[in-house]
């Protein structure tokens, strides 16, 4: 059996906690009942061996899987990492989402993608990266009553994701910590504003209006502070054909939309200006969490 859940990225810009979307990145799970456990891991996090001895798929699948067989069996798990760790690509969410899915559908129970949502949820308070990664393509989410209400919209082919990787992570942690305590009307009018009129763009396909739009003054300027290269990544992006560029989730991620003749030349100008960072050009994934039995 063979799990799959895409990357994605959160708030893009002034949807603090309740817009995201998904990415051509993946990360992949194949399990196999076996006589012992054993797990292997490559792509992402393969050097860092507390990932197979301390591993939260593995905790949150035995947690389900118990739960709803009554029984205990072992399994060999055969992880495939494609979405960067700590770097604000909803690497969490990926690992929620499939170990849910994966323990339900390792006991042929049918598992609806709402249900499963709001399963995850107990995992991850935040729904702008597990809806995504439930769903698939663009959502604006909130939570009422420990139930995510979502809209979802599908992503067109002629757009890209191009992300700019760094090569240091900032942590969520200390991103948090970082934003004040309180806001102005000022601010959280600027913010409510650009979040709705962002949406109504993804939603009405009006790209142009995604670089006015995208903007935050609630989150971005104060994470981004931990690493000051970002703000030029930023402006690099804006002026070399992006239509918005936003810190992804709590970062260090930046992420930007283009439309895809525009896409290398995007491409290329991150990487001639940062050479130490990872580029990638990536599709929309519009599909979400995916089972194969």
């Amino acid at each position: 059996m063979r799990v799959s859940v895409p990357a994605t990225s959160a708030n893009l810009g002034p949807g603090f906690d309740c817009l995201g979307l998904a990415v051509g990145l993946k990360n992949q799970v194949i399990i196999r009942p076996s006589k012992f456990h054993s797990v292997s891991l490559k792509g992402e996090g393969a050097n860092n061996p507390a990932l197979k001895d301390n591993n939260m798929f593995i905790s949150i699948f035995n947690d389900f899987y118990q739960n709803l067989s009554n029984k205990k069996r072992s399994f060999r798990f055969e992880f495939f990492n494609e979405i960067p760790l700590s770097r604000g690509l909803g690497s969490s969410s990926a690992v929620i989402v499939s170990a849910i899915a994966s323990a339900y559908a390792i006991e042929g129970i049918e598992l609806e993608r709402s249900k499963l949502l709001n399963l995850a949820l107990a995992y991850e308070s935040h729904p702008d990266n597990i809806t995504p990664a439930v769903m698939g393509g663009f959502n604006v989410a909130t939570v009422q009553d420990n139930e995510v209400k979502y809209i979802n919209k599908h992503m067109p082919k002629s757009l890209k994701a191009v992300i700019v990787v760094p090569n240091r992570p900032i942590s969520t942690q200390l991103s948090r910590k970082t934003l004040p305590f309180k806001y102005s009307k000022e601010d959280t009018v600027f913010n409510i504003s650009h979040s709705s009129l962002l949406t109504a763009a993804f939603m009405s396909e009006n790209w142009e209006m995604l670089k006015h739009a995208s903007q935050d003054v609630v989150h971005q300027k104060y994470r981004m502070k931990h690493m000051p290269e970002l703000f030029d990544v930023q402006k690099t992006a804006l002026k070399n054909g992006a239509l918005m560029s936003t810190l992804s989730g709590s970062g260090s991620t930046l992420f930007s939309i283009a439309y895809n003749q525009d896409a290398m030349n995007l491409e290329q100008a991150l990487k001639n200006k940062f050479p130490h960072f990872r580029v990638f050009i990536l599709d929309f994934d519009n599909q979400g969490v995916k089972i194969e039995i």
